[in-house]
Protein backbone atom coordinates (compact mmCIF):
# COMPACT_ATOMS: atom_id res chain seq x y z
CA UNK A 1 0.00 0.00 0.00
CA UNK A 2 1.39 3.43 -1.00
CA UNK A 3 1.40 6.09 1.73
CA UNK A 4 2.06 9.70 0.78
CA UNK A 5 4.62 11.88 2.53
CA UNK A 6 2.08 13.93 4.52
CA UNK A 7 0.47 10.86 6.05
CA UNK A 8 3.88 9.31 6.83
CA UNK A 9 4.91 12.55 8.53
CA UNK A 10 1.70 12.72 10.61
CA UNK A 11 1.91 9.06 11.66
CA UNK A 12 5.60 9.25 12.60
CA UNK A 13 5.07 12.56 14.47
CA UNK A 14 2.12 11.13 16.42
CA UNK A 15 4.14 8.05 17.37
CA UNK A 16 7.20 10.06 18.46
CA UNK A 17 5.16 12.65 20.40
CA UNK A 18 2.98 9.96 22.00
CA UNK A 19 6.05 8.00 23.15
CA UNK A 20 7.88 11.08 24.43
CA UNK A 21 4.77 12.53 26.07
CA UNK A 22 3.86 9.15 27.56
CA UNK A 23 7.31 8.72 29.08
CA UNK A 24 7.30 12.33 30.35
CA UNK A 25 3.81 12.07 31.88
CA UNK A 26 4.70 8.72 33.42
CA UNK A 27 7.79 10.21 35.06
CA UNK A 28 5.87 13.30 36.22
CA UNK A 29 3.01 11.17 37.57
CA UNK A 30 5.41 8.88 39.40
CA UNK A 31 7.29 11.86 40.79
CA UNK A 32 4.03 13.50 41.85
CA UNK A 33 2.94 10.34 43.64
CA UNK A 34 6.35 10.13 45.35
CA UNK A 35 6.07 13.76 46.47
CA UNK A 36 2.57 13.22 47.86
CA UNK A 37 3.71 10.16 49.79
CA UNK A 38 6.79 12.05 51.03
CA UNK A 39 4.60 14.96 52.15
CA UNK A 40 2.32 12.55 53.99
CA UNK A 41 5.35 10.94 55.58
CA UNK A 42 6.53 14.37 56.79
CA UNK A 43 3.05 15.01 58.18
CA UNK A 44 3.10 11.66 60.00
CA UNK A 45 6.55 12.40 61.44
CA UNK A 46 5.36 15.83 62.61
CA UNK A 47 2.34 14.26 64.31
CA UNK A 48 4.59 11.65 65.91
CA UNK A 49 6.92 14.35 67.24
CA UNK A 50 3.95 16.35 68.51
CA UNK A 51 2.64 13.32 70.39
CA UNK A 52 6.09 12.57 71.81
CA UNK A 53 6.51 16.20 72.94
CA UNK A 54 3.07 16.15 74.53
CA UNK A 55 3.90 12.88 76.31
CA UNK A 56 7.23 14.31 77.51
CA UNK A 57 5.52 17.39 78.90
CA UNK A 58 3.01 15.21 80.79
CA UNK A 59 5.75 12.92 82.05
CA UNK A 60 7.91 15.85 83.17
CA UNK A 61 4.96 17.16 85.21
CA UNK A 62 4.23 13.76 86.76
CA UNK A 63 0.97 13.42 84.89
CA UNK A 64 -2.04 15.72 84.64
CA UNK A 65 -5.28 15.83 86.61
CA UNK A 66 -8.53 16.36 84.77
CA UNK A 67 -12.02 16.75 86.10
CA UNK A 68 -13.70 13.39 86.59
CA UNK A 69 -16.64 13.21 84.29
CA UNK A 70 -19.35 10.62 84.77
CA UNK A 71 -18.05 8.37 81.96
CA UNK A 72 -14.36 8.68 82.91
CA UNK A 73 -12.91 5.80 84.88
CA UNK A 74 -9.74 6.07 86.99
CA UNK A 75 -6.56 4.59 85.49
CA UNK A 76 -6.15 1.16 87.17
CA UNK A 77 -2.39 1.15 86.45
CA UNK A 78 -1.64 4.25 88.61
CA UNK A 79 -1.13 4.27 92.39
CA UNK A 80 -3.13 7.41 93.23
CA UNK A 81 -5.42 7.75 90.24
CA UNK A 82 -7.94 10.14 91.92
CA UNK A 83 -7.91 13.37 93.86
CA UNK A 84 -10.56 15.63 95.54
CA UNK A 85 -10.00 19.39 96.07
CA UNK A 86 -11.08 21.42 99.07
CA UNK A 87 -14.37 22.13 97.36
CA UNK A 88 -15.10 18.43 96.98
CA UNK A 89 -14.53 18.42 93.24
CA UNK A 90 -13.07 15.13 92.01
CA UNK A 91 -10.16 14.77 89.57
CA UNK A 92 -8.54 11.75 87.86
CA UNK A 93 -4.87 11.51 87.01
CA UNK A 94 -3.91 10.91 83.37
CA UNK A 95 -0.47 9.59 82.43
CA UNK A 96 1.14 10.03 78.92
CA UNK A 97 -0.31 6.74 77.64
CA UNK A 98 -3.90 7.66 78.57
CA UNK A 99 -3.53 11.17 77.11
CA UNK A 100 -2.18 9.64 73.89
CA UNK A 101 -5.22 7.37 73.62
CA UNK A 102 -7.61 10.24 74.27
CA UNK A 103 -5.98 12.43 71.65
CA UNK A 104 -6.05 9.55 69.12
CA UNK A 105 -9.74 8.98 69.86
CA UNK A 106 -10.59 12.63 69.25
CA UNK A 107 -8.53 12.81 66.02
CA UNK A 108 -10.04 9.61 64.64
CA UNK A 109 -13.51 10.85 65.53
CA UNK A 110 -12.87 13.95 63.39
CA UNK A 111 -11.70 11.72 60.53
CA UNK A 112 -8.22 13.24 60.50
CA UNK A 113 -5.75 10.58 61.61
CA UNK A 114 -5.13 8.25 64.52
CA UNK A 115 -2.17 6.99 66.45
CA UNK A 116 -1.60 3.98 68.60
CA UNK A 117 0.81 3.33 71.47
CA UNK A 118 2.00 -0.27 71.52
CA UNK A 119 4.69 -2.54 72.96
CA UNK A 120 5.92 -6.10 72.93
CA UNK A 121 5.77 -6.07 76.79
CA UNK A 122 2.16 -5.17 77.44
CA UNK A 123 0.56 -3.85 80.58
CA UNK A 124 -2.69 -2.95 78.88
CA UNK A 125 -4.09 -5.49 76.36
CA UNK A 126 -5.61 -2.61 74.40
CA UNK A 127 -2.06 -1.69 73.34
CA UNK A 128 -1.45 -5.02 71.54
CA UNK A 129 0.37 -4.45 68.20
CA UNK A 130 -1.05 -5.40 64.81
CA UNK A 131 1.09 -7.14 62.16
CA UNK A 132 2.74 -3.94 60.87
CA UNK A 133 3.50 -2.71 64.40
CA UNK A 134 4.76 -6.07 65.61
CA UNK A 135 7.19 -6.41 62.66
CA UNK A 136 8.45 -2.86 63.27
CA UNK A 137 8.94 -3.44 67.01
CA UNK A 138 10.95 -6.59 66.33
CA UNK A 139 13.08 -4.69 63.79
CA UNK A 140 13.68 -1.94 66.35
CA UNK A 141 14.97 -4.50 68.82
CA UNK A 142 17.08 -6.64 66.45
CA UNK A 143 18.07 -4.39 63.54
CA UNK A 144 18.26 -1.11 65.48
CA UNK A 145 15.93 0.63 63.01
CA UNK A 146 14.98 4.20 63.84
CA UNK A 147 11.62 4.20 62.03
CA UNK A 148 9.39 2.30 59.62
CA UNK A 149 6.59 3.22 57.24
CA UNK A 150 4.32 1.79 54.53
CA UNK A 151 1.04 2.41 52.69
CA UNK A 152 -1.53 -0.11 53.87
CA UNK A 153 -5.20 -0.73 53.23
CA UNK A 154 -7.24 -0.83 56.44
CA UNK A 155 -10.86 -1.66 55.96
CA UNK A 156 -11.84 -0.01 52.70
CA UNK A 157 -9.38 2.87 52.87
CA UNK A 158 -5.67 3.41 52.34
CA UNK A 159 -3.48 4.83 55.12
CA UNK A 160 0.10 5.93 55.34
CA UNK A 161 1.44 4.24 58.45
CA UNK A 162 4.48 5.52 60.31
CA UNK A 163 5.98 4.05 63.46
CA UNK A 164 8.98 5.01 65.57
CA UNK A 165 10.27 3.68 68.92
CA UNK A 166 9.74 5.28 72.35
CA UNK A 167 12.84 5.35 74.52
CA UNK A 168 12.79 5.22 78.34
CA UNK A 169 13.69 8.56 79.87
CA UNK A 170 14.02 9.57 83.49
CA UNK A 171 10.40 10.71 84.00
CA UNK A 172 9.25 7.35 82.57
CA UNK A 173 10.86 5.47 85.44
CA UNK A 174 8.16 6.69 87.82
CA UNK A 175 5.79 4.14 86.21
CA UNK A 176 8.11 1.63 84.56
CA UNK A 177 10.98 1.20 87.05
CA UNK A 178 9.33 -1.87 88.52
CA UNK A 179 9.35 -3.51 85.02
CA UNK A 180 13.16 -3.44 84.95
CA UNK A 181 13.60 -0.67 82.38
CA UNK A 182 16.46 1.72 82.45
CA UNK A 183 17.11 4.97 80.66
CA UNK A 184 17.65 4.49 76.90
CA UNK A 185 15.72 1.20 76.63
CA UNK A 186 12.95 0.83 74.00
CA UNK A 187 9.70 0.74 75.95
CA UNK A 188 7.46 0.51 72.89
CA UNK A 189 6.45 2.59 69.91
CA UNK A 190 3.81 4.94 68.60
CA UNK A 191 2.31 4.35 65.15
CA UNK A 192 0.67 7.19 63.26
CA UNK A 193 -1.87 6.40 60.50
CA UNK A 194 -2.71 9.21 58.09
CA UNK A 195 -5.59 8.68 55.58
CA UNK A 196 -4.38 8.48 51.94
CA UNK A 197 -7.68 8.20 50.02
CA UNK A 198 -7.88 11.93 49.43
CA UNK A 199 -4.23 12.01 48.29
CA UNK A 200 -4.72 9.04 45.96
CA UNK A 201 -7.89 10.55 44.50
CA UNK A 202 -6.01 13.77 43.94
CA UNK A 203 -3.19 11.87 42.23
CA UNK A 204 -5.67 10.01 40.02
CA UNK A 205 -7.47 13.22 39.13
CA UNK A 206 -4.20 15.01 38.36
CA UNK A 207 -3.12 12.05 36.23
CA UNK A 208 -6.29 12.35 34.13
CA UNK A 209 -5.70 16.07 33.68
CA UNK A 210 -2.11 15.38 32.64
CA UNK A 211 -3.22 12.74 30.11
CA UNK A 212 -5.86 14.99 28.57
CA UNK A 213 -3.44 17.88 28.63
CA UNK A 214 -0.78 15.76 26.96
CA UNK A 215 -3.21 14.61 24.24
CA UNK A 216 -4.23 18.21 23.67
CA UNK A 217 -0.59 19.28 23.50
CA UNK A 218 0.16 16.48 21.02
CA UNK A 219 -2.75 17.51 18.79
CA UNK A 220 -1.74 21.15 18.89
CA UNK A 221 1.89 20.27 18.13
CA UNK A 222 0.88 17.96 15.28
CA UNK A 223 -1.36 20.65 13.79
CA UNK A 224 1.35 23.30 14.05
CA UNK A 225 4.08 21.01 12.72
CA UNK A 226 1.89 19.74 9.88
CA UNK A 227 0.81 23.20 8.75
CA UNK A 228 4.37 24.50 9.02
CA UNK A 229 5.88 21.51 7.23
CA UNK A 230 3.20 21.54 4.57
CA UNK A 231 3.87 25.20 3.82
CA UNK A 232 7.67 24.97 4.01
CA UNK A 233 8.43 21.45 2.74
CA UNK A 234 5.55 19.41 1.33
CA UNK A 235 4.08 22.07 -0.97
CA UNK A 236 7.49 22.92 -2.53
CA UNK A 237 8.26 19.22 -2.95
CA UNK A 238 4.90 18.70 -4.66
CA UNK A 239 5.72 21.60 -6.96
CA UNK A 240 9.07 20.02 -7.85
CA UNK A 241 7.34 16.69 -8.45
CA UNK A 242 4.83 18.41 -10.76
CA UNK A 243 7.73 20.01 -12.64
CA UNK A 244 9.36 16.60 -13.06
CA UNK A 245 6.13 14.98 -14.22
CA UNK A 246 5.46 17.71 -16.76
CA UNK A 247 9.04 17.54 -18.00
CA UNK A 248 8.78 13.75 -18.43
CA UNK A 249 5.62 14.26 -20.50
CA UNK A 250 6.39 17.24 -22.72
CA UNK A 251 10.16 17.64 -22.22
CA UNK A 252 9.85 21.40 -21.71
CA UNK A 253 12.74 22.59 -19.48
CA UNK A 254 11.45 26.19 -19.25
CA UNK A 255 9.79 25.99 -15.83
CA UNK A 256 9.85 28.58 -13.03
CA UNK A 257 12.18 28.08 -10.06
CA UNK A 258 10.77 28.02 -6.52
CA UNK A 259 11.20 31.12 -4.34
CA UNK A 260 11.71 29.62 -0.88
CA UNK A 261 15.18 30.99 -0.11
CA UNK A 262 16.37 27.63 1.19
CA UNK A 263 17.68 24.25 0.06
CA UNK A 264 14.44 23.49 -1.81
CA UNK A 265 15.01 26.52 -4.01
CA UNK A 266 18.52 25.22 -4.71
CA UNK A 267 17.04 21.80 -5.53
CA UNK A 268 14.52 23.41 -7.89
CA UNK A 269 17.26 25.34 -9.70
CA UNK A 270 19.43 22.20 -9.92
CA UNK A 271 16.53 20.29 -11.48
CA UNK A 272 15.92 23.06 -14.02
CA UNK A 273 19.62 23.04 -14.96
CA UNK A 274 19.53 19.26 -15.27
CA UNK A 275 16.35 19.40 -17.38
CA UNK A 276 17.93 21.91 -19.75
CA UNK A 277 21.07 19.77 -20.02
CA UNK A 278 18.97 16.67 -20.72
CA UNK A 279 16.92 18.57 -23.29
CA UNK A 280 20.07 19.75 -25.06
CA UNK A 281 21.60 16.29 -24.91
CA UNK A 282 18.33 14.76 -26.12
CA UNK A 283 18.19 17.12 -29.10
CA UNK A 284 21.81 16.33 -29.98
CA UNK A 285 21.21 12.62 -29.49
CA UNK A 286 18.05 12.74 -31.57
CA UNK A 287 19.98 14.32 -34.43
CA UNK A 288 22.65 11.65 -34.14
CA UNK A 289 20.02 8.89 -34.01
CA UNK A 290 18.26 10.33 -37.05
CA UNK A 291 21.51 10.51 -38.94
CA UNK A 292 22.60 7.03 -37.84
CA UNK A 293 19.16 5.60 -38.65
CA UNK A 294 19.23 7.13 -42.10
CA UNK A 295 22.72 5.79 -42.70
CA UNK A 296 21.78 2.37 -41.33
CA UNK A 297 18.63 2.29 -43.46
CA UNK A 298 20.66 3.08 -46.58
CA UNK A 299 23.24 0.42 -45.74
CA UNK A 300 20.52 -2.09 -44.91
CA UNK A 301 18.84 -1.41 -48.25
CA UNK A 302 22.17 -1.89 -50.02
CA UNK A 303 22.76 -5.12 -48.10
CA UNK A 304 19.28 -6.35 -48.97
CA UNK A 305 19.92 -5.58 -52.62
CA UNK A 306 23.31 -7.30 -52.47
CA UNK A 307 21.81 -10.29 -50.64
CA UNK A 308 18.99 -10.54 -53.16
CA UNK A 309 21.51 -10.23 -55.96
CA UNK A 310 23.62 -12.95 -54.35
CA UNK A 311 20.63 -15.19 -53.79
CA UNK A 312 19.40 -14.59 -57.35
CA UNK A 313 22.88 -15.34 -58.63
CA UNK A 314 23.16 -18.55 -56.61
CA UNK A 315 19.66 -19.61 -57.58
CA UNK A 316 20.31 -18.94 -61.26
CA UNK A 317 23.71 -20.62 -61.15
CA UNK A 318 22.22 -23.59 -59.31
CA UNK A 319 19.40 -23.76 -61.84
CA UNK A 320 21.86 -23.50 -64.74
CA UNK A 321 24.11 -26.14 -63.18
CA UNK A 322 21.28 -28.57 -62.55
CA UNK A 323 20.48 -29.06 -66.27
CA UNK A 324 24.02 -30.01 -67.46
CA UNK A 325 24.61 -32.04 -64.30
CA UNK A 326 21.42 -33.98 -64.93
CA UNK A 327 22.55 -34.58 -68.51
CA UNK A 328 25.99 -35.71 -67.31
CA UNK A 329 24.36 -38.09 -64.82
CA UNK A 330 22.14 -39.50 -67.56
CA UNK A 331 25.12 -39.99 -69.83
CA UNK A 332 27.01 -41.72 -67.04
CA UNK A 333 24.07 -44.03 -66.42
CA UNK A 334 23.97 -44.88 -70.11
CA UNK A 335 27.72 -45.50 -70.31
CA UNK A 336 27.66 -47.63 -67.17
CA UNK A 337 24.92 -49.79 -68.64
CA UNK A 338 26.73 -50.15 -71.95
CA UNK A 339 30.00 -51.00 -70.26
CA UNK A 340 28.35 -53.60 -68.13
CA UNK A 341 26.80 -55.16 -71.28
CA UNK A 342 30.21 -55.44 -72.99
CA UNK A 343 32.24 -56.08 -69.90
CA UNK A 344 35.77 -57.33 -70.21
CA UNK A 345 38.41 -57.93 -67.56
CA UNK A 346 40.62 -55.09 -68.73
CA UNK A 347 37.64 -52.73 -68.57
CA UNK A 348 36.82 -53.39 -64.88
CA UNK A 349 38.86 -50.41 -63.81
CA UNK A 350 36.89 -48.21 -66.23
CA UNK A 351 33.64 -49.31 -64.61
CA UNK A 352 35.02 -48.43 -61.18
CA UNK A 353 36.02 -44.97 -62.37
CA UNK A 354 32.64 -44.48 -63.99
CA UNK A 355 30.94 -45.41 -60.69
CA UNK A 356 33.04 -42.85 -58.82
CA UNK A 357 32.20 -40.19 -61.41
CA UNK A 358 28.53 -41.14 -61.23
CA UNK A 359 28.46 -40.99 -57.40
CA UNK A 360 30.10 -37.56 -57.34
CA UNK A 361 27.76 -36.31 -60.06
CA UNK A 362 24.77 -37.47 -57.97
CA UNK A 363 26.21 -35.74 -54.89
CA UNK A 364 26.75 -32.55 -56.88
CA UNK A 365 23.16 -32.68 -58.14
CA UNK A 366 21.89 -33.09 -54.57
CA UNK A 367 24.01 -30.16 -53.47
CA UNK A 368 22.74 -27.97 -56.30
CA UNK A 369 19.13 -28.97 -55.59
CA UNK A 370 19.53 -28.25 -51.88
CA UNK A 371 21.21 -24.91 -52.50
CA UNK A 372 18.47 -23.97 -54.93
CA UNK A 373 15.74 -24.96 -52.45
CA UNK A 374 17.41 -23.08 -49.57
CA UNK A 375 17.89 -19.90 -51.60
CA UNK A 376 14.23 -20.03 -52.63
CA UNK A 377 13.27 -20.37 -48.97
CA UNK A 378 15.40 -17.34 -48.07
CA UNK A 379 13.92 -15.31 -50.92
CA UNK A 380 10.39 -16.33 -49.96
CA UNK A 381 9.89 -17.88 -53.42
CA UNK A 382 9.63 -21.47 -52.24
CA UNK A 383 6.80 -23.01 -54.23
CA UNK A 384 4.18 -24.77 -52.09
CA UNK A 385 1.15 -26.66 -53.34
CA UNK A 386 -1.23 -27.22 -50.42
CA UNK A 387 -3.96 -29.80 -50.55
CA UNK A 388 -5.65 -32.38 -48.37
CA UNK A 389 -2.94 -35.01 -47.79
CA UNK A 390 -2.94 -38.31 -45.89
CA UNK A 391 0.35 -38.40 -44.01
CA UNK A 392 0.24 -42.14 -43.42
CA UNK A 393 0.02 -42.89 -47.14
CA UNK A 394 2.91 -40.65 -48.23
CA UNK A 395 5.07 -41.85 -45.30
CA UNK A 396 4.41 -45.46 -46.29
CA UNK A 397 5.58 -44.59 -49.80
CA UNK A 398 8.81 -42.99 -48.55
CA UNK A 399 9.58 -45.81 -46.10
CA UNK A 400 9.04 -48.39 -48.86
CA UNK A 401 11.67 -46.59 -50.96
CA UNK A 402 14.14 -46.73 -48.05
CA UNK A 403 13.71 -50.44 -47.31
CA UNK A 404 16.49 -51.72 -49.67
CA UNK A 405 19.06 -49.38 -48.06
CA UNK A 406 17.77 -50.27 -44.59
CA UNK A 407 17.92 -54.03 -45.27
CA UNK A 408 21.47 -53.65 -46.56
CA UNK A 409 22.40 -52.10 -43.16
CA UNK A 410 20.15 -54.55 -41.26
CA UNK A 411 18.04 -51.71 -39.89
CA UNK A 412 14.30 -52.23 -39.40
CA UNK A 413 12.08 -49.20 -40.16
CA UNK A 414 8.72 -49.36 -38.37
CA UNK A 415 5.73 -47.06 -38.86
CA UNK A 416 3.20 -46.48 -36.08
CA UNK A 417 0.68 -44.12 -37.59
CA UNK A 418 -2.90 -42.97 -37.38
CA UNK A 419 -4.87 -42.00 -40.48
CA UNK A 420 -4.45 -38.24 -40.31
CA UNK A 421 -5.33 -35.85 -43.11
CA UNK A 422 -3.52 -32.51 -43.14
CA UNK A 423 -3.58 -29.44 -45.34
CA UNK A 424 -0.02 -29.65 -46.66
CA UNK A 425 2.30 -29.96 -49.67
CA UNK A 426 2.70 -33.72 -50.15
CA UNK A 427 6.00 -33.49 -52.05
CA UNK A 428 7.53 -31.23 -49.39
CA UNK A 429 6.36 -33.57 -46.63
CA UNK A 430 8.10 -36.39 -48.52
CA UNK A 431 11.23 -34.23 -48.79
CA UNK A 432 11.21 -33.64 -45.02
CA UNK A 433 10.77 -37.32 -44.22
CA UNK A 434 13.45 -38.33 -46.76
CA UNK A 435 15.96 -35.96 -45.15
CA UNK A 436 15.12 -37.10 -41.62
CA UNK A 437 15.09 -40.82 -42.52
CA UNK A 438 18.39 -40.41 -44.39
CA UNK A 439 20.01 -38.93 -41.27
CA UNK A 440 18.48 -41.58 -39.01
CA UNK A 441 19.74 -44.38 -41.31
CA UNK A 442 23.24 -42.89 -41.52
CA UNK A 443 23.60 -42.76 -37.71
CA UNK A 444 21.81 -46.02 -36.86
CA UNK A 445 24.01 -48.96 -35.88
CA UNK A 446 23.53 -52.33 -37.56
CA UNK A 447 20.73 -54.58 -36.33
CA UNK A 448 18.80 -51.65 -34.82
CA UNK A 449 15.46 -50.07 -35.66
CA UNK A 450 14.03 -46.73 -36.67
CA UNK A 451 10.56 -45.85 -35.43
CA UNK A 452 8.41 -43.40 -37.40
CA UNK A 453 5.28 -42.29 -35.52
CA UNK A 454 2.30 -40.12 -36.46
CA UNK A 455 -0.20 -39.06 -33.80
CA UNK A 456 -3.16 -36.73 -33.57
CA UNK A 457 -3.03 -33.93 -30.97
CA UNK A 458 -6.11 -31.70 -31.12
CA UNK A 459 -5.70 -29.63 -34.30
CA UNK A 460 -2.13 -30.79 -35.00
CA UNK A 461 -0.37 -33.77 -36.47
CA UNK A 462 2.74 -34.80 -34.51
CA UNK A 463 5.49 -36.74 -36.29
CA UNK A 464 8.58 -38.37 -34.75
CA UNK A 465 11.55 -40.19 -36.34
CA UNK A 466 13.45 -42.04 -33.62
CA UNK A 467 16.76 -43.88 -34.05
CA UNK A 468 19.17 -45.79 -31.77
CA UNK A 469 22.33 -43.91 -32.72
CA UNK A 470 24.91 -42.22 -30.53
CA UNK A 471 22.75 -39.16 -29.84
CA UNK A 472 23.44 -35.45 -30.26
CA UNK A 473 25.28 -33.31 -27.73
CA UNK A 474 23.19 -30.54 -26.13
CA UNK A 475 25.53 -27.86 -27.47
CA UNK A 476 24.88 -29.05 -31.06
CA UNK A 477 21.08 -29.33 -30.97
CA UNK A 478 20.50 -25.71 -32.01
CA UNK A 479 23.32 -25.73 -34.59
CA UNK A 480 22.13 -28.71 -36.62
CA UNK A 481 19.20 -26.76 -38.11
CA UNK A 482 21.50 -24.03 -39.48
CA UNK A 483 22.78 -24.04 -43.06
CA UNK A 484 25.97 -25.90 -43.99
CA UNK A 485 26.24 -27.60 -40.60
CA UNK A 486 27.17 -31.25 -41.10
CA UNK A 487 27.90 -33.81 -38.39
CA UNK A 488 29.87 -36.94 -39.26
CA UNK A 489 28.49 -37.53 -42.80
CA UNK A 490 30.95 -37.20 -45.65
CA UNK A 491 28.34 -36.95 -48.40
CA UNK A 492 26.13 -34.50 -46.50
CA UNK A 493 25.51 -30.97 -47.81
CA UNK A 494 24.71 -29.40 -44.45
CA UNK A 495 21.43 -28.00 -45.81
CA UNK A 496 19.01 -30.89 -45.29
CA UNK A 497 17.81 -29.96 -41.79
CA UNK A 498 17.79 -26.23 -42.61
CA UNK A 499 15.51 -27.00 -45.59
CA UNK A 500 13.32 -29.18 -43.34
CA UNK A 501 13.00 -26.29 -40.91
CA UNK A 502 12.03 -23.94 -43.74
CA UNK A 503 9.41 -26.35 -45.08
CA UNK A 504 7.88 -26.91 -41.65
CA UNK A 505 7.86 -23.14 -41.01
CA UNK A 506 6.04 -22.67 -44.34
CA UNK A 507 3.38 -25.02 -42.94
CA UNK A 508 3.11 -22.87 -39.76
CA UNK A 509 4.64 -25.74 -37.81
CA UNK A 510 7.59 -26.47 -35.52
CA UNK A 511 10.55 -28.83 -35.65
CA UNK A 512 13.03 -29.96 -33.02
CA UNK A 513 15.06 -32.82 -31.63
CA UNK A 514 15.18 -34.78 -28.38
CA UNK A 515 18.35 -36.67 -27.70
CA UNK A 516 20.20 -38.50 -24.95
CA UNK A 517 23.81 -39.72 -24.95
CA UNK A 518 24.11 -43.31 -26.26
CA UNK A 519 20.31 -43.61 -26.47
CA UNK A 520 19.69 -42.19 -29.91
CA UNK A 521 17.80 -39.18 -31.16
CA UNK A 522 14.21 -38.34 -31.98
CA UNK A 523 13.59 -35.64 -34.59
CA UNK A 524 10.03 -34.37 -34.33
CA UNK A 525 7.82 -31.88 -36.07
CA UNK A 526 4.22 -30.79 -35.80
CA UNK A 527 2.02 -29.11 -38.36
CA UNK A 528 -1.58 -27.92 -38.14
CA UNK A 529 -4.18 -30.08 -39.82
CA UNK A 530 -5.84 -26.90 -41.16
CA UNK A 531 -4.59 -23.43 -42.05
CA UNK A 532 -5.09 -22.21 -38.48
CA UNK A 533 -2.11 -20.35 -36.97
CA UNK A 534 -0.06 -22.29 -34.43
CA UNK A 535 0.35 -20.82 -30.93
CA UNK A 536 4.03 -20.72 -29.97
CA UNK A 537 3.09 -21.70 -26.43
CA UNK A 538 1.61 -25.04 -27.48
CA UNK A 539 4.74 -27.15 -27.89
CA UNK A 540 4.45 -30.91 -27.81
CA UNK A 541 6.77 -33.60 -29.10
CA UNK A 542 5.86 -36.81 -30.87
CA UNK A 543 8.64 -38.60 -28.93
CA UNK A 544 7.95 -40.26 -25.61
CA UNK A 545 10.95 -41.67 -23.75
Amino acid sequence: MRINLSLKYIISTIIILAVVMGITLSIISKRHETLVVAQTEMQAKALFQQVVITRKWIADHGGVFVEKLPWVKPNPYLTNPEMTDIHGKRYVKENPAMVTKQLSFYAQKEGLYFFHITSLKLLNPENAPDNFEKAALQAFETEKLKESSKVEKIGGSYYFRYIAPLYVEKPCLQCHLKQGYKIGDIRGAISVSVPMDYAFNTIKSDRKYMIFGGIGAILVLIAVLFLTTKHMVISPINSIRTFMHNFSKDGNPDIPALKTNDELEDLSKSFIDMARSIDGYHSCLQDKITSATKELTEKNERLLKLNKTKSDFIAKISHELRTPLTSIKGAMDYLSVRLSMHRKEKEDDLIVFFEVIKKNAERLIRLVNNVLDYERIELGEFEMHFKETNLKEIFNEVITGFRPLAEKKKVDIKLHAEDITVYADADRMKQVLINLLSNALNFSPESSEILVSISDADNYANVGIEDRGSGIAESEREMIFKQFYSKGVKDGTGLGLAICKGIIAAHNGEIGVNSAADKGSCFWFRIPKSQKEVSLNEKTSACYR
